[in-house]
Order: structure tokens, then sequence, then C-alpha cells
């Protein structure tokens, strides 16, 4: 049995943790939400990095056998100090899914809802710089995005109104692939999928990070699906928020 240790800036990384669990249902999982620190989308990167290190502490501290960086902006800010500082630890993180979206693009307008973090990070500007010559790419920050599924207005219309407004330049600019930049955004995509209606398409990168940590556990000969599954949730903030959207994905 695998111990998988989640982290987030907040609830945000369930999203990935819901994804995972169908593909490893028989593995102890840890979850650290930095709830008190959220969002991370408009910290420092020296911010995150501190952030990250003391949460991948306390991880490792639990046991983690790997560690699953469930946010696209410490995945940005973070991911290649932690691989740095701890080499024999495997770490998996978000990227933004540009390659589907730029594969099945019809109109040549692919839009994506990300922070401002992810969106100045290396890896989403390298991925980017990939298909950029292929396909229009706009961007715009979810504003309110994360701070919506943190209070657990995932819809109705405060959450309608907040969501168009992010929404809308991407649908006027054409875009008919979404891809989704931050793991508290797919707790909207209900939302975000009435609102840009039936040709267009949603991408949650979710499930692709799930099958990676199914590869990876297995290229370091992790053992795996011989446990009872169990789960530990963790956060340095208020519990409510997080034991909300955990009721969601369980």
């Amino acid at each position: 049995m695998a111990t998988i240790g989640i982290f987030d800036s907040g609830s945000g990384g369930l999203s990935v943790y819901r994804e995972i669990v169908k593909q490893l249902p028989q593995e102890r999982y840890v979850y650290f939400a930095d709830n008190a620190h959220c969002p991370y989308g408009e910290k420092t990167a020296a911010y995150i990095q501190e952030r990250a290190r003391a949460i991948t502490d306390i991880l490792l501290g639990m046991g983690a056998d790997i560690i699953v960086v469930a946010c696209n902006t410490a995945t940005a800010a973070a991911i290649s100090t932690l691989r740095a500082a701890y080499p024999d630890v495997p770490f998996i993180g978000m990227e933004p899914a540009v390659k589907p979206a730029a594969l099945g693009t019809r109109t040549g307008v692919i839009g994506v809802l990300a922070t401002a973090g992810t969106l100045k990070g290396s890896k989403y500007l390298n991925t980017k710089g990939r298909f950029e010559d292929d396909v229009h790419i706009v961007e715009h920050v979810g504003e309110g995005f994360v701070e919506l599924v943190e209070k657990g207005i995932l819809d109705g219309p405060e959450a309608e109104s907040v969501v168009r407004a992010s929404l809308q330049p991407l649908l006027d600019a054409g875009a008919d692939r979404i891809v989704l930049g931050c793991t508290h955004y797919p707790f909207l995509q209900p939302v975000i999928e009435r609102l840009a209606g039936p040709l267009v398409q949603v991408i949650d990168p979710a499930p692709a990070v799930a099958r990676q940590t199914v590869r990876i556990l297995a290229e370091h000969g992790i053992p795996t699906g011989d446990g009872p599954f169990s789960v530990d949730l963790y956060f340095s903030g208020e519990p409510d928020s997080l034991q909300r959207i955990f009721a969601l994905v369980s």
C-alpha cells in the first residue's frame, strides 16, 4: 500500500485527489490544505517555495511515498526547488492541458483560465510556446474563482456572475476549448460549461495527473493496491471549507 501525499493552497487539490482515488482506490492518502495562506496566486515565488517545503516536511513526516503538488501555482513556483531539495522523493505537479486543447480545437482558438502565478510560470510558458504557432491562445485570470470555492459557493447567481466576468473574454475571442489551469476551478466546471454552451469543451487536467501518479509509483517500485483505503485531512486554517468540499468528492 502506498501513502500518497497531496497538497494545495486550499480545497482545490481535492479535485485531483478525487481522480487519483478512482485510479488507486486501495491506498492511504494524506491531504494538506494550506488554507491559512490561500490563495497562492498573487504570492511571491519565494513565499510559495517556503510554504511548499514546510508542507513537504509534514507530508514526509506522515510517511508519504510520493507527493502530488495539486496546485498549478505551487507547481510553477516550487516544484523544481522541491525536486532539488528532496532528490529521493517523487513529485508530481500540475500542467495546464494546453496540448489536448490545441489538438482538439475547431476554431483554432483555445482559452486558458488560471491564476496570475500560473500564467507567469515557466512551466506554463514553455508549454504555451510549443503550441502558440499553431493555435491562438487567449488567457484570463479566474478572478474570484478560488475564493468562491473556498467559501463553498459552487453555483447560483454569485458564482455565475464571477465566472462570466472571466470566461466571457475567452468566448468573445472565439475559444472552443477552455483549459482549467487551477485545481480549484473544476469545482466550478458545471457553471463554466453552462455559461460556455454545448459547443465549448472544458478540459480538467486532473485525470491525466492521476494516470501519471500511477505510472510514477510503478516506476519507483512502490507497491499499490494491497491495503485498505484511508485518508487523513490536515489544514493550516479553518476546517469548514475543506470539510465541505471533501464531502462532495467522497
